[in-house]
């Protein structure tokens, strides 16, 4: 049985084909500085943010009208382009050298190129989302776009700057803020800019945009999560990363409040020398609490308020298969791929 992504890129199959022509298109001009990985980064994954976004716009569309505005098609290519600039820089500070079996660009290209690449994609999905502006109106969405990158920004420098010995309350409520930053906001920018640029009004483009945060919420904790229980060539790294490097997820906060001075993973997370075997160890620590159940309720939950907000709309197959992705994005099997 197909999941509720590749059955919403069906159900938009003649969207999701302009979304594919017009990226080509706005791939062309940086053709002379893109190397296959680079393609290939465009290529895999299942397109969300694009499909979410184009959902949306489809759910306000005015009665009458067959086809989105070609301004919706550049923002679904727009936000592609963003996402994929966060995932080059995000395997720089990860010093990643794969991404789901493929070399990312930093370790093919080194840090200096990486760097350089990640920023002419968000340049070029700042271009292209202007491009597509042909009324005044839209125009604070540019703002909105860029408000998004740089909080993307802050989200990351906030987690890399979190401080592990700060009290558990305070880094449970800075891990929100962060995952809030440097996720939930481009899913939020997804549903509300969708809704504007379709003809919605200011209040169902509201709605939306707190699915799309909620949804954003719960995406990043279950991603968290399955840094932890899933093997690297479903996950999309190595597994125990997030423990290495010292990224206070959800379910190790959660599992730091039942360890010991002595545990592993708190000896990890101190920076002390370890084997590949002491990581297993602590992986496994993790596991073995109740911290992964504990993230997964908060995940769910997260889930539940984003399909609430959909309520607000009348019945349709669009808002079917956002209720159904928001559902997919906590119940799919912890061995499915993304």
């Amino acid at each position: 049985m197909k999941d509720p992504i590749s059955r919403a890129r069906e159900l938009i199959h003649a969207d999701v084909i302009r979304f594919q022509n017009t990226l080509e298109e706005t791939l062309k001009p940086q053709a002379d500085y893109l190397t296959e990985t680079e393609y290939e980064t465009y290529r895999r994954g299942k397109k969300l943010r694009p499909i979410m976004l184009m959902l949306a716009a489809r759910m306000v569309l005015p009665e009458g009208e067959t086809d989105l505005p070609q301004k919706v098609i550049q923002a679904a290519v727009s936000l592609e382009m963003l996402h994929v600039a966060t995932l080059i820089h995000d395997d720089i500070v990860d010093f990643a050298p794969t991404r789901r079996g493929l070399k990312t660009v930093y370790s093919e290209r080194g840090t200096e190129m990486a760097v350089l690449v990640g920023d002419m994609q968000f340049i070029q999905a700042i271009r292209c989302f202007v491009e597509g502006i042909n009324v005044q109106q839209d125009m604070y969405l540019v703002k909105m776009v860029l408000d998004v990158g740089f909080d993307i920004c802050r989200g990351e420098m906030d987690e890399i700057m979190t401080d592990a010995h700060s009290d558990p309350v305070h880094l449970r409520e800075r891990y929100y803020r962060t995952i809030d930053r440097k996720t939930a906001t481009l899913f939020a920018l997804a549903c509300e800019s969708g809704c504007m640029l379709a003809g919605g009004t200011r209040r169902q483009a509201f709605y939306l945009s707190r699915y799309g945060r909620r949804f954003g919420m719960a995406f990043q904790i279950m991603d968290d999560i399955f840094d932890l229980v899933r093997p690297e060539h479903l996950a999309g790294k190595s597994p125990g990363i997030d423990i290495e490097q010292g990224r206070l997820s959800l379910p190790i906060l959660y599992a730091l409040e039942e360890a010991g001075e002595d545990d592993m993973l708190r000896k990890i997370l101190r920076k002390e020398p370890h084997t590949a075997e002491d990581l297993s160890q602590a992986i496994e620590s993790v596991g073995l609490s109740s911290a992964t159940m504990k993230a997964y309720s908060q995940a769910r939950q997260c889930a539940l308020e984003a399909v609430d907000f959909l309520m607000e709309f009348p019945v349709s197959v669009y808002r079917d298969a956002l209720q159904e992705i928001a559902s997919y994005v906590v119940d799919r099997d912890f061995m499915e791929p993304d």
